[in-house]
């Protein structure tokens, strides 16, 4: 923009006590102070039964459970006209499940988003990956401070790259000092000091720190182990002091009193910085990996002192080529080592230090304003990060219990080294028929809907193996996918039917998207990008409807390509034309007839519509799909698929033989259609679709073993097929993790809509 922003910052904030709070308003005081920032102003969150009294540049406070807050709070900001807003986002901080109600918020404001997260997890649970995807698609750019943080976002959140910053933790600007005469101040002269600060809290790893002073007493026996800072609020409510207290036991017991000091309280800036000038080796013991930031530890960096830190993510990248000192998580006996042998080289230790302050200074609170004045000068340029809120005309309410996620045991004892066999006898691979590229693909879409944060996963060996088999599929000597190939690795034919092609470039845009390996995800999206272009001369809807899934995926997660977007709006006007051509008030269906994946149809248009903003094209697929479900009812209101025989005859629906393929299409085919629309009916149907695969079917028999995830191929007149091939075990693998996706996404819209309710 041509000038400054007025900044409205969204966090913790101080005196409350957290290390969110001292960032938010350390940011807030470099923001203000930067050249030209007209304006800045905090919204703190507030924690459950706490008050604070806080300072004049808090504009108002959010009570985290209180809903009603997250909207006046909105309401000020647009109201005040702020320029953009910077949200501090960490998960504990706001109310609801996973912090969920930030989605009101967000959802109300007109100013840009631009969001730091301060925890970005490896593996976290389905609300967790829900909520923070939600956020990052509220905001126009997000922060993180580790370069692990970002390919976190990346590879588990699907977050495009050029959406992300890394801006490292800010630090103090103060001068290089020796510790002696902060020493002397604080009442420690002549001693030698090792420093931890932070709140505690059993993930620090005190205890680690405590076990390893006899070791370093040996080599020096003036050291001092400083413990400073309150314990952590949460563990006060929940225990009071009784894990310090336990520390202090345990010091007493191993007769270190003289040499391990708990300084109790909640410090302010300029005692801290004293400390860490005073110390010696700074140490940050901490029990997590997943760690993603610490500010005591860019604090302690940033005004020169030697450190000594378990590997977790910020310490590793912050102290690598040297600039500190790594050692095991939870080995006393490594800690006490490397503090003894840095107190036997002074020189060593004083390299270190003045390392770690040169490496420092592009960290300080005032270039870090700079950075984030950059970013925020990106986001308002962009246009509004707004997705659509969906329209819920049922407000389901919150599952208590999601649909369990389906076992990978059948999948895989259907798979080798090359990948999924077609066919079995009962459950018994079935070489004979060899292998496919249709299932294969299908295959890899049942992996990277494990990959998008199910509670289970397939070995990646596997996965490979589902992949190699489509690569090796693609024949670039006429621009398609082989399909079958015999157990000895023949291939049978030249090229696969245009379905089987269509449906590879379906898992090929899935896979771009949503696998966890960030290599996969390039493989697929650079074989899709080959593939693609030979759909244009088919004839086959289902091999349109196929292609636009990936094509839709694809385009939805990467930079626009102008090719295969124009691909894509072509092979969706060719469904609307399709409809148009062949639909009358008594069948207003695509086709004269039925045949098998028909929801994949309206799902394809659904989608396409909702990706290229053609509300005619989404309310087309509805109103399709709206009739599919009507002809798929059977006695009893049971989920009853068109036959395969009656497949591909004219205006003629018969019951047998029912396919699994059919109930895992129609459930993705209502999760779309409940995003587009909000309607409830689809989260009905979609589970009454499922509930097929468990018996509420017309033989009332159920075709499913959970223990297993093994599925049967489908309802015979008098009897199910007992035989489980590739497809149907895949089937019911796709069908159960669409549920679940229906269900958590209906979850966290009811969260926004309950919040608009208290308003209303």
């Amino acid at each position: 923009m041509a000038h400054p922003p007025r900044i409205a910052l969204i966090g913790n904030a101080l005196p409350r006590q957290c290390g969110i709070a001292t960032f938010t308003m350390d940011l807030q005081a470099a923001l203000a102070g930067a050249p030209g920032v007209p304006a800045t102003g905090v919204i703190a969150m507030t924690d459950h039964g706490a008050s604070y009294d806080y300072p004049p540049s808090v504009l108002c406070e959010v009570a985290e459970e209180r809903l009603a807050d997250y909207a006046r709070a909105a309401a000020r900001i647009n109201d005040e006209g702020w320029d953009v807003v910077s949200l501090q986002h960490e998960f504990g901080i706001f109310g609801g499940p996973s912090g969920s109600h930030v989605l009101s918020l967000l959802s109300r404001l007109a100013a840009p988003v631009v969001t730091t997260l301060h925890t970005v997890l490896a593996s976290p649970t389905a609300d967790q990956a829900a909520t923070l995807k939600a956020v990052i698609a509220y905001s126009s750019r997000v922060v993180v401070m580790a370069e692990k943080a970002r390919s976190l976002l990346t590879t588990v959140y699907s977050t495009p790259d050029e959406k992300i910053r890394v801006i490292p933790h800010g630090i103090p600007d103060v001068p290089f000092v020796g510790p002696d005469a902060a020493k002397a101040r604080l009442g420690y002269a002549g001693r030698t000091v090792i420093l931890t600060f932070g709140l505690l809290s059993p993930g620090k790893g005190v205890e680690v720190m405590i076990e390893a002073m006899p070791a370093i007493l040996k080599e020096t026996p003036d050291a001092v182990y400083v413990v400073l800072g309150a314990t952590h609020p949460n563990l006060v409510r929940s225990e009071g002091e009784a894990y310090r207290h336990r520390l202090q036991a345990r010091v007493a017991a191993m007769g270190l009193s003289d040499h391990v000091v708990f300084e109790d309280g909640f410090v302010a800036q300029d005692r801290l910085l004293d400390h860490i000038s005073m110390c010696d080796i700074y140490v940050t013991p901490y029990l997590n990996a997943s760690q993603m930031t610490s500010g005591t530890l860019a604090y302690s960096f940033g005004l020169g002192r030697a450190v000594v830190s378990t590997p977790y993510w910020h310490a590793q990248e912050l102290l690598a080529d040297g600039r500190g000192v790594l050692t095991p998580f939870g080995d006393a006996a490594a800690v006490g080592e490397e503090i003894a042998s840095l107190l036997r080289n002074p020189d060593r230790r004083a390299a270190m230090a003045r390392d770690a302050y040169r490496h420092s200074r592009s960290m300080t609170w005032a270039r870090t304003a700079l950075d984030y004045l950059a970013v925020f000068d990106q986001a308002c340029a962009l246009p509004a990060q707004r997705p659509r809120l969906i329209p819920l005309e049922v407000r389901p309410p919150r599952d208590a219990a999601l649909t369990p996620a389906a076992s990978p045991r059948a999948l895989l004892a259907l798979s080798d080294d090359v990948g999924l066999y077609q066919h079995a006898v009962h459950a018994v691979p079935d070489r004979s028929h060899g292998y496919c590229v249709d299932d294969n693909a299908r295959a890899l879409l049942a992996a990277c809907a494990l990959d998008a944060r199910e509670e289970t996963s397939l070995p990646e060996r596997q996965v490979d193996a589902y992949a190699a088999f489509v690569q090796h599929a693609w024949n670039p000597d006429c621009g398609r996918f082989r399909n079958f190939m015999s157990y000895d690795r023949r291939w049978l034919e030249p090229a696969g039917s245009e379905d089987s092609h269509g449906r590879t470039l379906w898992a090929l845009g899935v896979c771009s998207r949503d696998s966890g390996s960030a290599p996969r995800r390039a493989w697929a999206g650079h074989l899709l990008r080959a593939a693609a272009p030979t759909v244009a001369d088919f004839t086959s809807p289902r091999a349109w409807a196929f292609s636009l899934l990936g094509l839709n995926a694809f385009c939805g997660a990467h930079p626009p390509i102008r090719a295969l977007e124009a691909l894509r709006r072509d092979l969706a006007q060719r469904l609307m034309d399709q409809l148009r051509t062949h639909a009358t008030p008594a069948w207003p269906w695509f086709e004269p007839c039925l045949s098998y994946d028909n929801a994949r149809l309206c799902e394809a248009l659904i989608l396409s519509g909702e990706g290229m903003d053609a509300p005619d094209m989404t309310q087309a697929g509805v109103r399709a799909l709206t009739w599919l479900v009507s002809r798929q009812r059977g006695t009893g209101g049971v989920f009853r698929p068109v036959g395969s025989d009656t497949f591909g005859e004219v205006g003629v629906i018969r019951p047998y033989d029912q396919q699994p393929l059919e109930a895992c299409a129609t459930i993705a085919a209502c999760r779309a259609g409940w995003r587009a629309t909000g309607q409830g009916v689809w989260i009905e149907e979609a589970r009454r679709a499922f509930d097929w695969f468990h018996g509420a079917n017309d033989l009332g028999a159920p075709l499913v073993d959970e223990a297993t995830g093994s599925c049967r191929d489908g309802l015979h007149p008098d009897r199910p097929n007992e035989n489980r091939g590739g497809e149907s075990v895949v089937s019911y693998m796709l069908a159960a993790a669409d549920l679940r996706r229906l269900q958590r996404e209906a979850a966290l819209a009811a969260d926004v809509h309950r919040a608009r309710a208290e308003m209303a």
